[in-house]
Formats: C-alpha cells, sequence, structure tokens
C-alpha cells in the first residue's frame, strides 16, 4: 500500500530522498477499509489527512430527513479531511467513508506539520495541494449558484471521468444537489440529444 504513496511523492515531489520517504512511512498510518466503512463520522474530530492509495471515498453531511448531500469524492492519488474541523480541532460536520473497498495513507496533523517542518519540498507541496483543491470548491460553488441541473451533471461527468461508472446514480444527485427522478430525466433528455 505504501509503494503507492511513494510512487505518486516521487512524482508530484520530485528530489525527494530516499530517507525522506522512509521518515513519511515511519509517521503515517495504513488502513485497508471495507465497502461503507467510515473514516469520520459527523461530531468527531478531523485528525488525519488521508491519501488514497486504493479505492475511492467520499465526504457528506446527513440532513434532519435522512438525505445525504454529498459534498466531494476522493480518488486514488487524492486527498481528503474536513478542513475546518482538521484545523481547528471542532467536531466534524461531515462524514467520510468508502464507496468501495479502499485503502488510506494517513498522518496525523502534528506528524504532517513535524514532516512539513523537515521536509521543505513537502511543505511546498501541501500548499499547491490546498491551493488545487480551493480552486475546484470555487468552481462547484459557481457551478451550483450559476449552471443549470444539466451543465452540472455534464460538468461532473468532465470533472470525474474515472468516478462516473464506479458510483450509483443516486449518489451522483445527491453530488449535484438533484433528485433522482430529475437526474434520470437528465440522462434521458441528453440520450436523444446525443442519438
Amino acid at each position: 500500500m505504501f509503494e503507492v504513496f511513494e510512487q505518486y511523492m516521487e512524482k508530484m515531489v520530485p528530489g525527494l530522498t530516499t530517507e525522506q520517504v522512509n521518515l513519511m512511512r515511519s509517521m503515517c498510518s495504513m488502513k485497508k477499509m471495507r465497502k461503507r466503512q467510515m473514516l469520520l463520522r459527523e461530531g468527531e474530530v478531523s485528525r488525519h489527512k488521508i491519501f488514497v492509495a486504493k479505492g475511492l471515498l467520499r465526504n457528506y453531511s446527513i440532513a434532519e430527513n435522512g438525505y445525504e448531500y454529498i459534498v466531494r469524492f476522493t480518488d486514488v492519488d487524492g486527498w481528503t479531511k474536513d478542513p475546518e474541523s482538521y484545523y481547528s480541532g471542532l467536531p466534524s460536520k461531515y462524514n467520510i467513508d468508502a464507496v468501495e473497498p479502499s485503502e488510506v495513507i494517513m498522518f496525523t496533523r502534528e506528524d504532517f506539520e513535524g514532516l512539513k517542518q523537515m521536509i521543505p519540498v513537502l511543505a511546498a507541496f501541501s500548499e499547491n495541494v490546498i491551493t488545487a483543491n480551493a480552486g475546484l470548491i470555487q468552481k462547484r460553488v459557481l457551478m451550483n449558484i450559476s449552471a443549470s441541473a444539466e451543465e452540472k451533471y455534464i460538468d461532473f461527468i468532465e470533472t470525474y471521468p474515472n468516478i462516473f461508472h464506479r458510483i450509483p446514480l443516486h449518489m451522483v444527485a445527491s453530488y449535484l444537489g438533484v433528485s433522482r427522478e430529475t437526474l434520470t430525466r437528465i440522462r434521458q433528455g441528453l440520450a436523444v440529444v446525443t442519438k
């Protein structure tokens, strides 16, 4: 499992030494997850920066009526956490679980901050990941307030081409903020247009 992370880091952070990679290995924990297994429950503190080595995770909230609102999917070579809880130490408003059997590499905040101090190129890389995620969040907010349901659906397919066929339609609908029935109508309408 760590080999996937090591290959990712070597690709994304050129110049990492074997000693630095071994230091990262010594400060992480690794976990194999079953489908639907929880990594974070609403009300717990998000204490780990999580790298997906295999599988797919989702961050979501559950409304009082039981409806799930998916705010994010994290595929292989992606990072996730609840940023607000992670940095503030406050209870999370979100859940993180495995959409499919998954393997993750996790760093506590304290250990990751220590690694950034000891490995300056890791600090720069981490800042780049945070900036990229902020850009994705801004794009998602803009899509939610300005795009039609059809445009959101097309953007989802383009943004997540490797995820789209791996998740059930109710999860796509939840992510888009539309009902499953609306999503079915959109899909049927687009199928007619593309024939």
